[in-house]
């Protein structure tokens, strides 16, 4: 099978040592950095396969990890785009402003919550709290959050995500 869902060495070795950190039987400790790890590694998103990987790795039942991947809003389980732009719409954010952001970042992109460009390259998500209440209104992309937002912040911002061209799906347990 050409298309065998495998993490690189590099991946499996620091999946290893995540599962090391943990007594025998308690390898469930590991889902979350490796849920992460896997979904920086497998184009930012987790397919059936890829969760059902993680679960054999970590010797659980594959419903045990479904249910972790669909309750944190960190996972993806569809494919996104190269630029994933995490908006937060509690109380404190929309009362500053993010229902503004939301909507200047849909009309710029011509996309709606939920959706990723016809190029590939953004994909927009609104989330629940970002834990950064005192500045906001808040969004992410990838680790890096910004604050204070405005939408000639986000049009910078915007600009400078075209002309990078780098993906945002990081793995958060880079050692």
């Amino acid at each position: 099978m050409d298309n065998e869902i495998k993490f690189s060495a590099e991946s499996l070795e620091l999946v290893n040592r995540i599962i090391a950190r943990y007594p025998e039987g308690k390898q469930k400790s590991a889902l979350l950095p490796v849920l992460h790890i896997a979904q920086a590694e497998f184009g930012g998103w987790l397919s059936t396969e890829t969760m059902n990987y993680v679960a054999g790795l970590l010797k659980l039942e594959p419903i045990e990890v479904y249910e972790v991947a669909t309750f944190y809003n960190m996972f993806n389980l569809a494919p996104v785009g190269q630029c994933v732009i995490e908006v937060c719409q509690t109380g404190p954010c929309m009362l500053n402003g993010a229902g503004e952001i939301i909507q200047h970042i849909s009309k710029r992109l011509d996309i709606k919550p939920g959706e990723t460009t016809p190029d590939g390259k953004f994909t927009l998500k609104t989330v629940e709290c970002l834990a950064a209440c005192g500045s906001a209104p808040v969004m992410r992309v990838g680790n890096r959050y910004h604050e204070n937002l405005s939408t000639e912040k986000v049009d910078s911002l915007i600009e400078e995500w075209c002309k990078c061209g780098k993906s945002s799906h990081d793995n958060p347990y880079n050692e």
